[in-house]
């Protein structure tokens, strides 16, 4: 079983239909990962002011 999204109230499931507004799940896939991470330092700045506040 994979997780699944709901995007239209951003639920999180591992059915086929959204319990809270029942619309239609899709299934989540992770970002690829590269050692060659152009937006990575601005993705870690972010990140880190976020936390600050």
């Amino acid at each position: 079983m994979k997780m699944k999204k709901c995007f239209s109230c951003g639920t999180y499931t591992l059915k086929d239909i959204c319990p809270k507004c029942g619309e239609k799940t899709s299934i989540v896939k992770p970002p690829k990962f590269s050692l060659e991470d152009r937006w990575g330092k601005y993705r870690r700045m972010l990140k880190k002011a976020k936390k600050s506040f």
